[in-house]
């Protein structure tokens, strides 16, 4: 059916829209911004804040544009003497009790208030609140949270409850003493928040933002006892450039190798090979529970977020997990096992450190079911993107005229398969790469698998293999995982293998990825960009598949044996527990 169109005009201007579209919509058709603060497109539309507000021509006040439907006719204005004076008002009475210590705020450069209070003219606060202290809360390992920065604006609660369906913070009490937070105040740490920093990305301020590990890496970088290892996960690639005002979607590698290693890493590697690592033990455990009738479906074991949830949620389906490591664990335990040895340096005098989208990685790296066998725990930072840039920024590095860098190779050589795992569908377009070429032969096997691409939340896509009809799922956001998993357990979804990233659009678009305005995260396809990036550098690799990988056949040849076996379960494998969701 052919969608009705709509006429109105906005400050004079002629606009034609689909019915159904909002004021602020048909606005930025027209050139022109409303501007907001609480609105964030399917995830938090609310009218709360009152910023957006225009005139509407026969509405008896003033109407909030994110949520206020064209209709046929309609006059707005958007910029009259009325509009901005409400506006203003609005804006100082949340600043007045806002703590402004701008020039020491990690979100100066990033914040939307401040940018709200340049555009709308604010040049001074008539009802500043000076006494207002910090309300920080620290006892989540990936977050630390300051209510006294916080505008109500909702947009963490709207992520965490829409988008998650984890739902561990909301409003707490009522008027002047609203504020955000747990059931009963509770610390983050004694709830079943998953750690997947999507509340930080979708905050507007200086409320939330990830625990800073970048002082303890520049320690180690400066004791000359400790030797430091560094991997960026496959998406930071094409993301970083975002924090130094390049377009979405620009592949950084090589200036981002260049930046890491005038950090002072000693040797700088890519996650990227051991994300190839993954595949090879877990498309090996697959096909040994696909031939041999273990627990089905199996479910990938690359994101952490995904994890807690399920060890939370959905005890019952631990079952169904890879017991494979993720390929950051993967990479921590390769160099602390197999570099160390052939380095001839002692394991607890290797420090490494990784570059990660996700701050569920920060959580992952504490886990003791990780820790090997000789001691060590395989990583002992994970970083941020968006810690690292501030790593290069406070270093004083032109990060757009850095020369490109390469990875060193000992642990450095990448696939296609591996590129795409920041992508969602990556995990298990790779698998199928490896596990169709091992029953059908590289020469026979497709190479591409575009049915578990895009950002759809759910895919599903079934393959004929030699001897067996494969029916596969891939699903990311928690609250599409959620809804996999109970149709699995109802009997209603039958898969052989699914692919879960915590993340809606998976790790490029994780919680530790660069900061945009609501405007941009509501108007550009941040996720779609940044994939196709990864998909463009796939297209170009000399090798897509992970089993092609050089440096993998050179270490399960001279080290880890065949994969799958004793000493690659020792080394890449790990053991995933039930966990309480409310804890004291």
């Amino acid at each position: 059916m052919e969608q009705k169109m709509i006429h109105l005009t906005i400050d004079n201007i002629p606009v034609t829209v689909p019915e159904g579209t909002t004021v602020l919509e048909a606005a930025r058709a027209a050139g022109i911004k409303i501007p907001s603060l609480c609105y964030l497109k399917d995830v938090n539309e609310i009218g709360a804040c009152r910023i957006c507000v225009v005139e509407v021509k026969g509405a008896r006040s003033l109407m909030a544009s994110c949520v206020y439907p064209v209709s046929e006719g309609m006059e707005v204005l958007t910029n009259t003497p009325k509009v901005r004076h409400s506006r203003q008002l609005t804006l100082e009475l949340m600043l007045s009790n806002h703590r402004m210590d701008c020039l020491t705020c990690n979100r100066n450069a990033h914040c939307e208030l401040r940018q709200l209070a340049a555009d709308l003219g604010i040049d001074a606060v008539r009802y500043a609140a000076d006494d207002l202290k910090p309300q920080l809360e620290a006892s989540a390992l990936h977050l630390v949270r300051d209510n006294s920065k916080c505008v109500l604006c909702r947009r963490c609660t709207a992520v965490c409850r829409k988008r998650q369906e984890v739902g561990v913070i909301g409003p707490n009490d009522r008027g002047f003493r609203t504020h955000i937070g747990c059931a009963f105040d509770r610390d983050l740490a004694e709830v079943d928040c998953v750690s997947c920093g999507q509340c930080i990305v979708a905050c507007p301020t200086g409320a939330l933002q990830e625990q800073d590990s970048t002082a303890e890496v520049l320690a180690a970088l400066h004791d000359p006892s400790k030797h430091v290892v560094v991997g960026p996960a496959p998406s930071v690639r094409v993301t970083l450039g975002e924090c130094f005002g390049m377009p979405v979607g620009s592949n950084v590698e090589g200036k981002m190798v260049t930046a890491l290693k005038r950090l002072g890493f000693d040797k700088v590697f890519d996650v990227d090979t051991a994300a190839d690592f993954t595949i090879m033990e877990e498309g090996t455990e697959f096909l040994e529970r696909l031939q041999n009738g273990g627990t089905l479906p199996m479910i990938t074991s690359c994101s952490p977020g995904w994890i807690r949830f399920c060890e939370q949620h959905y005890p019952d389906m631990i079952p169904h997990l890879s017991s494979c490591k993720s390929p950051q664990q993967m990479f921590g335990a390769l160099v602390k096992s197999y570099y160390a040895e052939k380095a001839g340096i002692d394991p607890k005098d290797i420090y490494v450190v990784t570059i990660m989208p996700c701050t569920a990685k920060k959580y992952e790296v504490k886990r003791e079911e990780q820790r090997m066998k000789n001691g060590c725990m395989p990583v002992d930072a994970a970083l941020t993107t968006r810690e690292l840039s501030r790593m290069i920024t406070q270093a004083g590095m032109m990060f757009d005229h850095l020369p490109d860098g390469e990875f060193d190779p000992m642990l450095g050589i990448s696939t296609g398969a591996s590129v795409i795992f920041g992508a969602t569908g990556g995990v298990m377009e790779a698998a199928l790469r490896t596990v169709a070429a091992k029953l059908m032969g590289d020469d026979q096997a497709p190479l591409e698998f575009h049915e578990v691409r895009g950002i759809k939340d759910i895919k599903e896509a079934t393959y004929e293999l030699p001897g067996r009809t494969v029916k596969v799922c891939v699903a990311s956001g928690l609250a599409n995982a959620r809804i996999v998993l109970d149709g699995v357990k109802s009997g209603e979804m039958q898969y052989d293998f699914i692919e879960f990233m915590a993340c809606p659009g998976g790790c490029v678009n994780g919680g530790g990825q660069p900061l945009h305005s609501a405007i941009t995260r509501s108007f550009t396809d941040l996720r779609g960009l940044r994939a196709a990036a990864l998909y463009k550098q796939d297209e170009g690799m000399a090798h897509r598949r992970s089993h092609e990988n050089p440096v993998l056949k050179e270490v399960y040849a001279t080290y880890l044996g065949e994969p799958g076996g004793h000493k690659a379960h020792e080394i890449l494998h790990c053991t995933y527990v039930p966990q309480t969701r409310y804890r004291v």
